[in-house]
C-alpha cells in the first residue's frame, strides 16, 4: 500500500486565456492527499491512472464513481522546455517534488512532473472548439480580449466570451495563411501560426 503525504498538485493553464478545468475550480495550487486503500499503479498519476477533482486531488481507481479524469501521459520535470501534452488534453496537473514517508518505489521521493489529463466524460474543453485545454488548436475559436491578445472560447457560444474568430489551419509562417485570414494566432509546435477567419 502506498501513501503520498504532501504531494502538491496544481492545475496549470499552458496558454494565455484558456479556461480552467470543467467544474468551475479556480486554477492554482491544490494539495494531493491519499488514504487507504491506495495501490493503483507503479507511479503516482501514471499513464492510465484516474483522479478526482476539486480543491484536493486524489488518485482513485478508474472504476470509482469519484473518478473524473484519466492521465493520458505523465512526464517528469517542468513544462517549461519539456515535452508537450497531447493536443486534446483537457487540463494539466503539476506535481511538486516531495519526500513522503512512503512512496511509489521506496526511494523516499515523489518526483516533480506533470500529468496530461482527459475528462472521463464530456465536456472536453481540449477538443477543437471546446473552449479550453492547454493548447489552442485548429478548430478552436477565440475572442479578442486586450490589444494584441486573444482568449480561447467555446465555438458554440457557451463560454464567458462570444467567439469572434475560428482557427481554420496551422502553417509554418504567416505568408502561408489563406487570403481569408483575419487574425494570426500563436499555436506553437511545428506549425506555429494559426490562420483564423472572422465568424
Amino acid at each position: 500500500m502506498r501513501r503520498y503525504a504532501g504531494v502538491v498538485v496544481a492545475v496549470v493553464l499552458a496558454v494565455t486565456g484558456c479556461q480552467g478545468p470543467v467544474g468551475g475550480e479556480a486554477p492554482g495550487p491544490v494539495t494531493y492527499t491519499s488514504g487507504p486503500p491506495f495501490d493503483h499503479g507503479a507511479m503516482f498519476l501514471g499513464p492510465g491512472d484516474c483522479s478526482t477533482r476539486g480543491k484536493v486531488f486524489r488518485e482513485v481507481p478508474c472504476t470509482s464513481e469519484k473518478a473524473v479524469a484519466r492521465v493520458t501521459t505523465r512526464y517528469e520535470g517542468s513544462t517549461a522546455g519539456g515535452r508537450v501534452c497531447p493536443a486534446t488534453t483537457d487540463f494539466v496537473l503539476h506535481v511538486a517534488e516531495s519526500r513522503p514517508a512512503v512512496d511509489e518505489d521506496g526511494d523516499g521521493t515523489v518526483p516533480r512532473g506533470y500529468a496530461c489529463m482527459r475528462n472521463l466524460e464530456p465536456p472536453h474543453p481540449g477538443d477543437p472548439g471546446g473552449g479550453g485545454g492547454p493548447h489552442t488548436i485548429v478548430g478552436d475559436c477565440v475572442s479578442a480580449s486586450r490589444a494584441g491578445q486573444v482568449r480561447e472560447t467555446a465555438c458554440d457560444g457557451s463560454g464567458e466570451h462570444p467567439p469572434a474568430y475560428r482557427v481554420g489551419s496551422a502553417v509554418t509562417s504567416r505568408d502561408r495563411c489563406p487570403p481569408s485570414t483575419a487574425l494570426f494566432v500563436a499555436l506553437g509546435g511545428e506549425r506555429p501560426v494559426g490562420c483564423a477567419r472572422r465568424l
